[in-house]
């Protein structure tokens, strides 16, 4: 099979989609029966084959792979339904996104219609919190975005996160009982900070000020899945700074992401730490796809990397070291099963035993090229609509 014909193959299966195209992703999905729905990915196949699924939101916390499964949100809170776009930092009305990630109980949040939501602060979550836009198209955009600070057991799902930007010092609050003053945010789609226990699944990213996800300051146990990224230059950044040593404890599971067009690096940059990397697909990157530097480990395993046709880009990772020694050689870096196309070259360092990547492996990693033959794969916001199979 030549790389050219895998390379037109991945186009057709996961076409580079613009809002509100990419809310259109699960139209072949809701023709297909309870059983041909079924495709290989442990966390679709846990849930989107459920016709009941809008009664039986919660449920989906049980379906996290990885370094984050965990993670159980607001599952065993109650429902909490947003009907407002409405923001106010200081003092939330009833019935915003705001309101509800700020209470003290465990909540699954939804939302009871399209929405825009242009936040006015950093929206600043507390613990035991789900955000599940399934059933509508809910945008966040055009306004600071999510920060998960010093919290534990959040869940994402299913939210487009665009031009997100940063907020100057301002009051706001994060809790019932305190608001208090915040420093600038750096304008990330979603900053993790100081958290643990963390799911991010099924989400669409372009476009942000400075990263589409940031994860540092210690934060572990944390999956990264299902997402669909684009048109954006530091992608995700995993490690605070090369002298940050609470980041060497770190846990980050990548998985059944698509990286689209336009994206020019760090998918991930990596600090300290240990990253499971397995069964995404990447479509191109203007500089590199992989990078890190302070002795992370990376653990690249079952996915497909389809290289530009600019000669200068071919290699896949980015060893990033401040002198010319060699003690890059000795971090442990490995691809296993990945598949490389179109010139795609993974440089590999370290030791090679299992034992050596055994905190950097999470989950069983899928042939890679069962990812170029699935009948209906699918990564980003999904087009669920209330009352229909997803």
């Amino acid at each position: 099979m030549s790389s050219s014909f895998l390379i037109s193959l991945v186009i057709v299966l996961f076409p580079i989609m613009h809002i509100p195209e990419a809310h259109e992703r699960s139209t072949t999905r809701r023709q297909l029966g309870p059983e041909s729905c079924r495709t290989g990915n442990p966390i679709d196949d846990c849930w989107r084959c459920d016709s009941e699924w809008e009664s039986n939101r919660n449920a989906l916390a049980d379906c996290a792979v990885g370094f984050g499964r965990n993670a159980v949100g607001g599952r065993d809170g109650e429902i909490y339904v947003v009907k407002s776009e409405d923001d106010d930092p200081v003092d939330p009305i009833p019935g915003s996104l705001r309101y509800a990630v700020i209470q003290e109980e465990p909540l699954w949040i939804i939302f009871d219609h399209d929405m825009v939501i242009n936040l006015k602060q950093e929206l600043v979550m507390n613990s035991y919190k789900t955000i599940d836009g399934r059933g509508f198209n809910v945008q966040m955009s055009n306004g600071p975005c999510i920060s998960i600070y010093n919290v534990s057991n959040i869940i994402i799902h299913n939210i487009y996160i665009h031009d997100c930007v940063p907020a100057g010092s301002a009051v706001v609050r994060d809790s019932p009982k305190h608001y208090g003053p915040r420093g600038r945010s750096d304008g990330d789609g979603i900053s993790i900070f100081g958290s643990r226990d963390i799911w991010i699944d099924h989400c669409t990213f372009s476009h942000c000020y400075d990263g589409l996800i940031d994860i540092v300051y210690g934060s572990t146990a944390i999956t990264i899945s299902n997402n669909y990224m684009f048109h954006h230059n530091e992608v995700m950044l995993m490690g605070h700074s090369d002298d940050f040593s609470a980041d060497k404890n770190m846990q980050v599971t990548i998985a059944f992401n698509f990286f689209g067009d336009g994206l020019v690096q760090r998918m991930p940059r990596c600090r300290h730490g240990y990253f499971h990397i397995v069964n995404n697909i990447y479509t191109g990157w203007e500089m590199y796809a992989i990078g890190g530097s302070a002795n992370p480990t990376i653990n690249s395993q079952g996915n497909v990397f389809i290289a530009s046709n600019d000669e200068s880009t071919k290699e896949v990772t980015k060893h990033e070291i401040i002198s010319e020694d060699d003690e890059w050689k000795k971090w442990n870096w490995r691809s296993e099963g990945d598949l490389m196309l179109n010139g795609a070259f993974f440089t590999p360092s370290g030791q090679e035993t299992p034992a050596s990547y055994m905190k950097a492996s999470s989950m069983v990693a899928r042939p890679a090229t069962s990812l170029l033959t699935a009948s209906s794969p699918s990564a980003g916001a999904l087009s669920c609509r209330n009352s229909q199979p997803c």
